[in-house]
């Protein structure tokens, strides 16, 4: 049925942005690890980042220096669903 056809749809696209997720999430805390491991805000970035929260996630990085900022965030972008 065409219901069924749609929740299966939804399902699969919602996998789908699991899945980019955690790909962004792998992604960025791999850069992240090797760039920023030794930065103030290194850690809470990183939980934050897992936690799918942004806004704590810029606040911890917003030190960090602009490029490696810039990147991280551009990394990361697909695991806050930006």
């Amino acid at each position: 049925s065409a219901a069924l056809r749609r929740l299966v749809e939804a399902a699969r696209g919602s996998e789908a942005g699991r899945a980019g997720a955690r790909k962004a999430q792998a992604a960025a805390d791999r850069f992240m690890m090797a760039m920023a491991g030794d930065l103030p805000g290194y850690e809470e970035a990183a939980r934050a980042l897992y936690a799918a929260d942004a806004d704590r996630f810029r606040h911890h990085i917003a030190g960090w220096p602009a490029d490696v900022r810039g990147y991280a965030e551009r990394l990361a972008g697909a695991a806050f669903g930006s």
